[in-house]
């Protein structure tokens, strides 16, 4: 039997594998839009494969903020709807977009530029684009 001792290496490595995610469901299309978690939040609206494509994703991008994912070309659908009843149900103090550099995921912060357009609130945004070579 092999017994490993519990170190600061160890202790450092299981931090950088601990989950951001502060509330469920993370899909688009079924987060509530009257959800408590929505109010005083940060929202990080991404494309569920940006996660894939950037190793530390949840440190980097997720950490304070609720999270939100989607993929306009698999849901064939566009979510601005969707954004604008989040935005005007709640409090929200940012909106940050991380997508992929891929034509499809531009309908990610198509929509959440849309929906701040449409209800006027001068809320921070900010729309992230990973590249493959990053």
């Amino acid at each position: 039997m092999v017994r490993k001792e519990n170190n600061e290496e160890e202790a450092a490595a299981s931090m950088l594998h601990t989950s951001m995610l502060r509330q469920w469901p993370v899909q688009i299309k079924l987060v509530p839009v009257n959800a408590s978690y929505f109010n005083d939040a940060d929202l990080l609206i991404a494309a569920d494969c940006a996660a894939y494509a950037c190793g530390n994703f949840h440190q980097k991008y997720m950490k304070g903020k609720i999270t939100i994912i989607g993929c306009p070309k698999l849901d064939n659908t566009d979510y601005t709807e969707k954004f604008i009843d989040i935005l005007e149900y709640n409090k929200i103090k940012s909106v940050t977009v991380v997508k992929m550099e891929v034509p499809c995921c531009s309908g990610l912060s198509n929509a959440a530029e849309n929906a701040l357009k449409t209800i006027g609130k001068d809320i921070p945004f900010e729309s992230v684009t990973l590249k493959i070579r990053d």
